[in-house]
């Protein structure tokens, strides 16, 4: 074959040339046992991780089979540490094998003597484990999930082969009028997989605006079972409900809302993380944990999984006998708790370039700039007398800044525009001065709807919002964003901002972020960009 479109590198990276007339066959022969880590425009590069190949494995592959993709395909011979990567990574996958044992106890079983000895040297683990002989281990059904996380930490998979229950029956369909995207039911099937052990369980990683919320109900009509989603927020919480009921088989009194609001538990229930969470004291109970308990779930949805609260990683670990899909545009998470996602929700099941499905018109087109500012001669020298935290707020907060935003809009006059900030202070000046309605998290969650609703129906051109809109929310016709303000150095939160504008639409979309130059806040700027740009997103930088 002339043609191979992929060069595999000596630290696991492989960059797959996206010009090439074979580049989507090679695509898909590797993203089983890999992981895309950018997609710019001419260069996709994917790494092959220990956890990409026991994902691999476990749903079916061989290490023969991932060595001779890659040697199908690379345009070099294969570097012989690549090769005893894979296969020492392949011969570690089923060394500790999770099976039944009896109706309260789960059974390890060790194939090699000396990882039997390391565990029992290991304390985290062995106040979960007892001896059972030499080579297994015995522990409580309720620390099946606490058990796979520690043994990733320490460098190893378990072989869980224990079959996920079904739940209690509940028949969901697809309306025959819809019709999803071919990527969309591609994603809900490497989830599902043969239904066998090993699969069920995972995270879907699609762009904001793909519609990932399709992929749920996919799952949803394939499974057709008692389902449990968890949303990040009342919005959200509703934009499902309205999405089921128009698309699905499911009705009114098939659904229901367990917020702080309502407390109803139907065959599909919708929860917030927020409700989820709380509890009256820090040495309190999560009172409302009982809802993982109060019916026969089959399928538990993650939505926005990224957002995950760490209280709700403890019960999820409980939940590993049960149907689980995580949904995300990006595993980001500032707290570093990726690998509690991949563990205990499930890894990464599909993933696919943004500026891919922006080709196919399935997002929009969209244009990332940022505008340097000048910070105000009267705050230079509070500037420069501010600690580090305090020189941020002050460039945040700007005041120039509100000019700024008012030539956007009147260069934009006639689009839907967002405008959106950290800081309440500063979008409530902005709200008296410019005059359009504003959202924070201690409206009303009805007004809250009323707005966004005016939004969609075209009465309303201009909205204000604080962070509470980062995520979740269908605005599809938005497609101006001006972001004045943001928390630090989030890449999380920059990427689920431009979210709010890719809906599919006929014009492009801009994303504005408002910077003052010379500060700690165009310091931040760099690092909240950056996942964007590993997509393929430029940003044009001007001073205005």
């Amino acid at each position: 074959m002339s043609d191979r479109p992929l060069t595999i590198q000596g630290d696991r990276t492989m960059l797959l040339d996206v010009h090439s007339p074979s580049a989507s066959a090679c695509r898909e022969d590797i993203i089983a046992f890999s992981d895309l880590v950018k997609s710019p425009e001419h260069i996709h590069t994917y790494s092959l991780s220990a956890l990409s190949l026991w994902n691999a494995i476990s749903s079916g592959l061989t290490v023969e089979e991932i060595i001779g993709r890659l040697r199908k395909w690379s345009r070099f011979e294969l570097d012989d540490r690549i090769v005893f990567f894979i296969e020492d990574q392949g011969r570690r996958y089923g060394d500790f094998v999770l099976e039944e044992y009896d109706d309260d106890s789960l059974i390890l079983t060790v194939r090699r003597p000396v990882f039997a000895l390391q565990l029992k040297n290991e304390k985290s683990l062995m106040s979960i484990l007892r001896p059972e002989d030499d080579r297994s281990f015995l522990l409580p059904r309720i620390q099946r999930g606490t058990l796979k996380a520690l043994m990733i930490k320490l460098g190893f998979p378990v072989d869980d082969r224990i079959p996920l229950k079904s739940g209690h029956p509940f028949e969901i369909r697809l309306n025959s009028s819809f019709s999803p995207r071919y990527y969309q039911t591609d994603a809900a099937e490497a989830l599902i997989g043969n239904g066998g052990p090993g699969t069920g369980f995972g995270t879907i990683v699609l762009p904001c605006g793909a519609g990932k919320t399709i992929v749920g109900m996919i799952v949803m009509a394939k499974l057709s079972t008692n389902t449990l989603i968890l949303s990040p927020n009342i919005t959200a919480l509703r934009q499902w409900k309205r999405e089921l009921l128009s698309k699905t088989s499911l009705r009114e009194e098939d659904i229901g809302e367990y917020s702080g609001e309502k407390k109803e538990i139907r065959p599909v229930t919708i929860c917030t993380y927020r409700v989820l969470a709380w509890r009256s004291g820090d040495d309190e109970e999560y009172r409302h944990f009982d809802l993982f308990k109060d019916r026969g779930w089959g399928l538990i949805i993650y939505d926005e999984v990224h957002m995950l609260p760490a209280p709700v990683f403890r019960i999820t670990a409980e939940l590993q006998a049960i149907h689980r899909l995580g949904l995300t545009a990006t595993l980001v998470r500032e707290d570093g708790l990726e690998d509690e996602v991949f563990s205990l929700v499930g890894p990464k099941r599909y993933d696919t370039p943004w500026l891919e499905l922006e080709r196919e018109g399935f997002i929009a087109k969209a244009y990332c700039h940022e505008l340097r500012i000048p910070l105000p001669e009267e705050l230079e020298v509070p500037y420069a007398l501010a600690s580090g935290r305090e020189k941020f707020r002050l460039a945040s907060e700007n005041p120039l800044k509100t000019d700024a935003v008012k030539k956007l809009i009147a260069l934009h006059k006639g689009d839907k525009i967002l405008i959106i900030g950290q800081y309440i202070d500063q979008l409530k000046k902005l709200h008296d001065e410019l005059g359009y309605p504003l959202i924070t998290g201690t409206m009303a969650n009805r007004k809250r709807d009323e707005l966004y609703q005016g939004f969609r129906d075209g009465s309303l051109d201009v909205l204000i919002v604080s962070k509470v809109a980062n995520n979740a929310i269908d605005l599809p016709d938005a497609s101006v964003l001006i972001e004045i303000s943001g928390t630090f150095g989030s890449r999380q939160e920059e990427a689920q901002r431009l979210g709010r504008i890719l809906r599919p639409k006929s014009k492009d979309s801009h994303f504005y972020t408002l910077v003052t130059e010379y500060s700690r806040e165009e310091e931040f700027a760099q690092n909240r960009q950056k996942f964007l740009s590993e997509q393929g997103y430029s940003y044009t930088i001007e001073r205005i």
